[in-house]
């Protein structure tokens, strides 16, 4: 049984069972993913991310809404749920299959899916931007344009994150412990240095 990492706030480390993967090679990753709730922050984090290395951004959801010209909750609400997680699970697919450098911001429902852990844990790095249940429901307090969180966001973030901690676990090279009094530029910062990146991924 794969042990958890302890919650601590500001911490950088790799993912338990994860050091072997945790090796990028003389040339470093060709791409790097962000994983975690909504809430967590990977698109802010991506978006700085990719303007410090000089890299191309894919966020999923903005990607999806660009191939099928509609929003996120116009998909779930015309066609539903499974049809928006195939076009997420498609959006994932082309991307890791892509050579050009880039940060990927993965949507927070990818790693339901079997097949898309499955393509995670061949990838590498993968970085798992852990937030407190408490800094997500602040984040996100409203619900608006999250079809998971209309009725009641602060339970449904709840239940949500206990569901998807592990498979978050199972994915992850890397855990970076996120919360309200780090800013993205901080993050950012941290994530850069833990993966070692400052020279390797401008060369």
């Amino acid at each position: 049984m794969t042990e958890t990492p302890p919650e601590r706030t500001g911490d950088t480390f790799p993912a338990p069972d994860r050091e072997k993967r945790h090796q990028f090679g003389a040339g470093g990753p060709t791409s790097i993913v962000l994983v975690g709730m909504m809430g967590a922050g990977k698109s802010a984090v991506g978006r700085r991310l990719a303007r410090r290395l000089g890299w191309d951004l894919l966020d999923s959801d903005r990607q999806v809404e660009a191939m099928t010209g509609r929003t996120v909750p116009e998909i779930w609400r015309t066609d539903g749920e499974p049809a928006f997680r195939k076009l997420e699970s498609q959006v994932l697919a082309d991307a890791l299959a892509s050579t050009t450098p880039k940060v990927i911001a993965a949507a927070g429902g990818v790693v339901l899916d079997e097949g898309n852990r499955r393509l995670l844990t061949l990838h590498h790095p993968v970085v798992w931007l852990r937030a407190p249940v408490e800094t997500l429901i602040t984040r996100v307090r409203r619900g608006e344009g999250r079809p998971l969180l209309d009725d009641d966001p602060a339970a449904a973030m709840t239940r949500l994150e206990a569901e998807r901690r592990p498979l978050y676990q199972e994915v992850a090279d890397l855990v970076l412990d996120v919360d309200n009094d780090h800013p993205a530029d901080h993050v950012t910062e941290r994530l850069v240095q833990a993966l070692g990146l400052s020279d390797a991924a401008r060369s």
